[in-house]
């Protein structure tokens, strides 16, 4: 019987959790046996953890794999929607699935090797590449029917100012005036959409045995595969100098095959609405590093 890491167990997911979500962390070593004996699976190594789920080192038939338990309220189905619709190109590979039970079987990858871990140039490159390779035609099937990227900016755009406004004013009005022109961009025209992973960045890469990076806990979305890349800036711009941000901006857009103009609108936008959603949300660290990525791309 596997034993629950204290560091999950002390996850803030735990912090407000409701009654079924407690007696799921407290079952989950019975929890994992069951699964063990109805999917004829061997408990291979330790657990491991991110924020919300226990992954479990196995092996079926001789081979390894990977048992990825949630609590009950995830959103398991959507998770196992992404990957059958990228079917292993670029993501991790479902092997089986109960969604309503929140487990699924996944082929398995380094959980020790990351791109957050990785060089900075050869993080931007890998993960840049890897959002083009995700951006296949979104016009048919599960990603026709979801939420289109620029339907926030169409939404959230307006809110911005009376954000800012409710804040005290933070910061140089001058900024939102930018982000509003960049929201103007992404709205123009008449793209065709791609699927895009809604929440990529360097620690959700894992570096699979054959020497692939490939994502886990993906989000599936329609929209521009500029809006997932430029996220990834603010979470390693601590490794960057004010005066090289241009060019890891560059090495993004030329590794990921992005258009120039239309990523640095996702940028400035994007990167101005996290800005105020965490001075919203009291964060301290991730509101700066908007600012440093602002001065510098605009």
């Amino acid at each position: 019987m596997i034993e629950v890491p204290e560091s999950f167990r002390a996850m803030p997911r735990w912090w407000h959790a409701t009654p079924p979500e407690l007696r799921w962390l407290t079952g989950l070593p019975h929890l994992v046996e069951s699964w063990c004996e109805r999917w004829d699976l061997t408990v291979d190594g330790r657990p491991r953890h991110g924020s919300n789920a226990l992954v479990v080192p196995v092996r079926r038939a001789g081979r390894p794999a990977a048992l990825r338990l949630a609590p009950p309220g995830d959103d398991v189905a959507a998770l196992s929607a992404a990957l059958r619709f990228w079917r292993g190109h670029g993501v991790v590979a479902e092997h089986a699935a109960d969604a309503a039970e929140g487990v699924l079987l996944l082929e398995r990858l380094d959980p020790d090797r990351s791109l957050a871990n990785e060089p900075l140039e050869l993080a931007i490159s890998e993960i840049a590449r890897i959002a083009r390779l995700l951006a296949v035609p979104a016009r048919d099937g599960v990603a026709a029917g979801l939420r289109h990227t620029s339907d926030d900016v169409a939404e959230l755009t307006p809110r911005l100012r009376v954000v800012w406004e409710r804040l005290g004013r933070p910061f140089d009005g001058a900024d939102l005036d930018v982000a509003t022109e960049a929201g103007a961009t992404i709205l123009a025209g008449d793209r065709e959409p791609v699927a895009v992973n809604a929440d990529l960045h360097f620690g959700q890469v894992l570096r699979h045995p054959d020497g692939r990076w490939c994502v886990v806990d993906p989000v599936l979305r329609r929209g521009d595969a500029e809006r997932t890349a430029v996220e990834v800036l603010w979470h390693r711009v601590d490794e960057m100098a004010d005066g090289d941000i241009p060019q890891w901006f560059d090495l993004l857009v030329d590794a990921g095959g992005l258009d120039p103009g239309l990523t640095r609108a996702w940028a400035l936008w994007r990167t101005t609405d996290y800005r105020l959603w965490g001075l919203e949300h009291g964060l301290t660290e991730d509101p700066p590093r908007c600012a440093r990525l602002l001065r510098a791309l605009r």
